[in-house]
């Protein structure tokens, strides 16, 4: 069941309606039930791992807060060692195993690691984290300890941010679900606005240039260095579209039971560092891996070799929680590179540039957001390619001829149509308007203030779906780009 399925249509309204209309000491346990049987639609028996290390962070947290056997950091390592044991069985024991395995053959050695027959589960990435990350606090007695299992379980399993996110901290869920929560049309139009504007962002511009992405980076060399670098860009807004539009998604179908999830992106292609970018991007990850790895690690009050190590090891790390492959690694290696650079060059810029040319003098801002945008763009490479001799294929192309296949009308080469293309065009410069409005007062709150412009916005947005919404052929509604992570 995906968010943009008929299933998930039918299965949101009826779960928010029993849920306020149940008692109160039944609301919990029935929304957690809804929650397993909205993940046990992809797989019935991997909600059994969520089950376990769900039980495990629980028994763990209970273990540390009453200091059992005088042992909490034991408790902590166990419970750490359990859960990433399990991450590490069903996403990368078979990436190790076949890099083991590639490292014997290259030199000469007739061995191989077995390999085994898995399916990745569905999110695993995302509830493990935050299960840990509720662990940990508790361990720090930055939170109080959950004794109620039902609770616990639902702020881990709970259904709109399970799959992608955004990763949630005890602080902010489990008050709310003890809350006596109220049916609100308030939380009904602003959650509806949510939705729809993410699945505008979803199925009319992600799925529209996923078309264009799949067809230049799934067979490069058909294409072009000015083709591959709108292939690029297409992937930039695609995945941000695609990432953010699930988030949007969550957080209007939890408003609608008149809970609030965190926000996970803050407009971040108008960041004006890599360091920038990272705070507006997947919010919830980067705050989680500020949190719990770089600080731990010593943060910035140490030394300057110090804090590029642990900038590079949280990036690292970073890279790894994506996806099991090399492109993923070298991926977030890269962007720690650009932070380390960031680090060196800093007191260079304050001591010699900005003496001379302010930082708000808007046109060094419009070029570092330029720049930003192309390392990022750069990056995406890596992020995308089905392999590495494939991006540096991509790369060598793009550098060596990056205009050859300039003109226009070869985009529309690329699997679009060119009024397709277009109405894309449109609606990603009406995307980044609003995204640049919200930055200041929310938008949906101007909306809901005029009844006229609240339902226009709603038909504008509906129509959009149905017109320029992408339903043709390869057209799959779980292909959500962060499910495989």
């Amino acid at each position: 069941m995906n968010f943009n399925s008929l299933e998930y249509i039918l299965f949101l309204p009826v779960t928010v309606v029993l849920y306020f209309i149940l008692p109160k000491k039944i609301k919990n346990p029935m929304l957690l039930l809804a929650s397993y049987f909205f993940y046990m639609c992809w797989e019935p028996s991997y909600a059994l791992l969520m089950l376990f290390s769900t039980a495990a962070t629980y028994l763990c947290s209970i273990l540390i807060d009453k200091k059992a056997l005088g042992k909490r950091k034991l408790w902590l390592i166990l419970c750490l060692t359990v859960n990433l044991a399990i991450l590490f069985f069903f996403k990368y024991y078979n990436f190790t195993a076949n890099s083991i395995s590639s490292v014997f053959g290259f030199f000469g050695l007739p061995a191989a690691v077995p390999t085994l027959n898995i399916l990745l589960p569905v999110g695993i990435s995302f509830y493990t984290f935050q299960a840990l990350g509720y662990t940990m606090d508790v361990y720090r007695g930055a939170v109080v300890c959950e004794k109620n299992f039902i609770d616990y379980a639902l702020f881990v399993s709970f259904f709109p941010q399970l799959v992608a996110g955004p990763i949630e901290r005890t602080g902010n869920i489990v008050p709310q679900l003890k809350a006596d929560r109220k049916f609100s049309f308030a939380n009904l139009r602003d959650g509806s606005t949510l939705i729809l504007w993410g699945l505008m962002k979803k199925m009319v511009i992600a799925d529209n240039l996923a078309v264009v992405v799949n067809n230049g980076y799934n067979n490069p060399t058909a294409y072009t260095g000015a083709q591959l670098i709108f292939a690029t860009f297409c992937f930039a807004f695609q995945i941000y579209c695609d990432f953010s539009a699930y988030s949007d998604i969550a957080r209007g179908s939890a408003k609608w039971l008149d809970i609030e999830l965190c926000r996970n992106f803050n407009c971040p292609y108008i960041a004006d560092s890599i360091k920038d970018f990272w705070r507006r991007w997947h919010i919830s990850l980067s705050s989680w891996f500020k949190d719990y790895l770089y600080f731990p690690l010593g943060g910035s009050r140490v030394s300057k070799a110090r804090q590029i190590f642990n900038v590079m090891t949280v990036f690292f790390v970073s890279g790894i929680w994506h996806g099991a492959a090399f492109t993923y690694i070298i991926w977030g290696l890269l962007h720690g590179i650009y932070q380390a650079v960031g680090i060196l060059l800093t007191p260079l810029r304050e001591k010699f540039i900005y003496r001379f040319i302010p930082k708000d003098n808007p046109f060094i801002k419009a070029l570092r957001i330029f720049i930003t945008f192309c390392l990022v763009c750069f990056a995406w490479i890596l992020f995308r390619a089905n392999s590495l001799s494939d991006a540096a294929y991509i790369i060598e192309k793009i550098v060596s001829a990056p205009f050859e296949g300039l003109f226009p009308l070869a985009f529309g080469a690329m699997g679009l149509s060119r009024p397709t293309l277009t109405a894309v065009g449109i609606c990603t410069a009406v995307l980044f308007t609003v995204d640049v409005i919200n930055l200041k007062k929310p938008l949906a709150k101007l909306l809901g203030q005029t009844i006229f412009l609240k339902y226009a916005v709603f038909f504008i947005l509906i129509l959009c779906i149905f017109v320029f919404g992408y339903y043709g052929s390869g057209f799959d509604p779980q292909a959500f780009v962060y499910f495989q992570f």
